[in-house]
């Protein structure tokens, strides 16, 4: 059985992340999406707020689990025992990160390789941060996440402005 991870903050889940989910379903017979608990950054939601959205947004995916981690990304591919770690790119400046961290990461387990799936263009220009700006500034999302996310994300930042 060939198992991947798909690690990121999600904060929020974008159609960005869920294109490159959907793709790494079809590549991988088991997928798990990492949600990393990071201290270091502050996120608009929790982590059990990002796992609980991620769930809904996933449910149509048999073969994918969603777990929140904290950690070495390359300890928690080890943990769930993945063959390969999934990272998606959007553009060149990606890449270079990306690279760093795959090269690193194998330094620290040579098993574990790591795949670079490049975002469809419809969302190459997205992310979780695009996002929670334009929503800040009561902007229409509703083409960058799915409903609930919105739903939610509308929620926080009415909270917000209170």
């Amino acid at each position: 059985m060939l198992r991947a991870v798909y690690p990121g903050s999600f904060d929020p889940v974008t159609y960005g992340h869920l294109d490159i989910i959907r793709r790494s379903a079809r590549i991988a017979d088991e997928l798990v999406v990492g949600v990393l608990n990071n201290n270091a950054k502050m996120p608009l939601f929790s982590v059990e707020e990002r796992v609980k959205m991620l769930k809904e947004v996933t449910d149509e995916f048999s073969n994918v689990k969603v777990v929140p981690f904290e950690g070495l990304l390359i300890d928690f591919a080890k943990q769930v025992e993945a063959d390969f770690v999934v990272r998606g790119l959007r553009a060149i400046t990606d890449f270079e990160y990306e690279l760093q961290m795959s090269q690193t990461n194998h330094k620290l387990e040579p098993e574990v390789e790591t795949m670079f799936l490049t975002t469809s263009i419809e969302y190459s220009y997205l992310s979780s941060t695009t996002v929670k700006e334009v929503a800040a500034f009561g902007g229409d999302i509703s083409q960058f996440v799915p409903e609930a996310v919105a739903a939610a994300l509308e929620q926080k930042m009415n909270k917000r402005r209170v």
